[in-house]
């Protein structure tokens, strides 16, 4: 039996069997559960399973297995799944009255309890998990084609040419998934918010003038996709409403997407470009003039935002800095975050004598070098405390260089090692200088004063 498919089967019982699974499904390195009852969840046993890395409680729970293995265990929870609903998804539903109640009420004081902001971001977060696979992907192919041509490819050659579609191409249409997955979040149809993300970016806009202004495609980005698939599917629910079940499949998503884009065109786009023009703005001019003192708070406090799991909730502003300026400034910066607690890591591997944490350690590295910090942060310096504040002061001291040398991507992506393809060629020795030097200091600050032996009982 593969190690994936034991790890499945044992959280299958520690989460209470397949019944109590309402919803399944993951991200790069978490699995994400909904669960019915959350009394059923042995959360210790969890935590204490080989292989789980950490666990957060949220509105979903949050496991982090790690990237490659979180794929392959919710394939196998997803099977078996299948397997086991059919045989008693109901039993005893339909008698008891009272099913789920005590659930739901925790639910609803969780939610008294988020704050409208974390609500928010979670939800952009929501929208934008789904797609990481595939911007990481064109954003890697579409950054290696880029030094490939400055090494000096001709730009023209077919290789390249074919190189630039395949790497550039989702860009070009990404506000069609977002508006896809934005419909989904707010209870729309999904293929109606793919056709309020097309009002954005449909070249064909450039044709239209109105009050002697010429439209222009994209004019909002991704932030006037949202606007418009956000509104398209309350639209459709107040259409839904008045029209009869008869006529509903065809005159709803017609008077929706007419109504849609007649109020896209005259509000929602300019809206959505005032937005997108205030966050580019604001951040342009937070780090000209904020400067390394910039640099070293964004970088120093980006890692907490990722034990939340609220960062995927900045990918729509990384995608405005890019729409907007070219480039963005801001990943660099926060990327540090993961070097830093690479730079620590490494620090404590040398200085325990833990051999559980060690192993830890050894499976989160690579990974963690690789641009995906969360291992490392669940696994080790979290658990630990105080190296995690270490961690943080290490990426502090990377994202000061990024900001004194202005450095920045033409594309999102992963970060570590991996972001140097997609940074601007003239700056990747400024990049790989920042991020030796959070990796060296996330190192001396949790070597000199970061950890202590006996912090390893987290681990016992």
């Amino acid at each position: 039996m593969g190690n994936e498919k034991q790890l499945a089967e044992h959280l299958m019982k520690h989460l209470g069997g397949s019944r109590n699974i309402q919803s399944l499904t993951h991200c790069m390195t978490r699995l994400r559960i909904q669960t019915a009852d959350a009394d059923q969840v042995e959360l210790k046993a969890i935590k204490n399973l080989d292989g789980v890395m950490g666990v957060v409680e949220d509105e979903t729970l949050q496991i982090i297995l790690g990237p490659g293995t979180v794929t392959k265990v919710c394939n196998h929870l997803s099977e078996m799944m299948d397997r086991e609903i059919g045989k008693n998804d109901t039993d005893g539903q339909e008698d008891d009255p009272f099913a789920g109640l005590a659930q739901q009420t925790k639910q609803d004081l969780k939610q008294k309890n988020s704050t409208p902001f974390k609500m928010f971001l979670r939800r952009i977060a929501s929208i934008f998990i789904p797609l990481i696979p595939a911007i990481v992907a064109s954003g890697l192919i579409a950054g290696i084609t880029n030094i490939i041509v400055r090494l000096g490819v001709d730009e023209k050659a077919t290789i390249i040419t074919i190189l630039s579609t395949i790497g550039w191409g989702l860009f070009t249409y990404l506000g069609v998934f977002v508006g896809i997955n934005t419909a989904k979040e707010f209870g729309g149809t999904p293929a109606l918010g793919g056709a309020a993300g097309i009002l954005i970016i449909n070249p064909s806009i450039e044709n239209i003038s109105l009050f002697g202004e010429q439209l222009s495609p994209g004019t909002g980005g991704l932030i006037g996709v949202m606007l418009a698939a956000v509104f398209i599917a309350w639209m459709e629910k107040q259409v839904r409403k008045i029209v009869p079940t008869s006529l509903d499949i065809i005159v709803t998503p017609t008077i929706s997407l007419l109504i849609t884009g007649f109020v896209t065109y005259l509000v929602l786009q300019p809206i959505g470009g005032w937005i997108s023009q205030w966050i580019t703005d604001g951040l342009t001019s937070l780090l000209d003039m904020g400067g390394a003192v910039a640099g070293a708070v964004l970088a120093g406090t980006f890692l907490p935002l990722v034990v939340t799991g609220l960062h995927q909730g900045l990918t729509p502003i990384h995608m405005e800095l890019i729409n907007s300026t070219g480039v963005d400034a801001l990943l660099p910066i926060l990327a540090m975050g993961g070097c830093g607690q690479v730079g620590a890591a490494f620090a404590i591997y040398l200085k325990t004598k833990d051999q559980k944490l060690k192993k830890v350690i050894k499976g989160g590295l690579p990974v963690g070098i690789l641009g995906i910090g969360e291992p490392l942060i669940y696994g080790v310096t979290l658990p630990l405390g105080r190296p995690f504040l270490t961690a943080c002061l290490g990426a502090a001291v990377g994202g000061v260089v990024q900001a004194i040398f202005d450095v920045a991507t033409i594309a999102i992506g992963v970060s570590g090692l991996p972001l140097t393809f997609l940074v601007l060629a003239d700056q990747i020795v400024y990049y790989l200088f920042g991020l030796a030097l959070a990796y060296l200091f996330g190192f001396l600050f949790t070597y000199w004063f970061g950890f202590r032996e006996e912090m390893t009982k987290a681990f016992k």
